[in-house]
């Protein structure tokens, strides 16, 4: 069996080659259908959400503090 190398394509060639494997991964994922699992309907779920959303205190930090503290340790 011959092996091809990309250094022997010429840059047609591997443009080619790239948008053939570009293609086929693109057509072989399709997003799913979604499919509700429990016996919740949507809109409970998304009011659940709401319900239970957090809000941090004043003064509190913000995450991108939270961030810059964990880079600079």
């Amino acid at each position: 069996m011959e092996v091809e190398r990309v250094g022997n394509m010429s840059r047609q060639e591997l443009t080619q080659l790239v948008e053939a494997i570009v293609e086929r991964k693109v057509t072989s994922s399709q997003p799913r259908p979604y499919r509700q699992g429990g016996s919740r309907s949507m809109k409970d779920i998304v009011e659940s959400m709401r319900q239970n959303l957090w809000t941090p205190p004043p003064g509190a930090k913000s995450s991108l503090e939270f961030l810059r503290e964990d880079r600079d340790r």
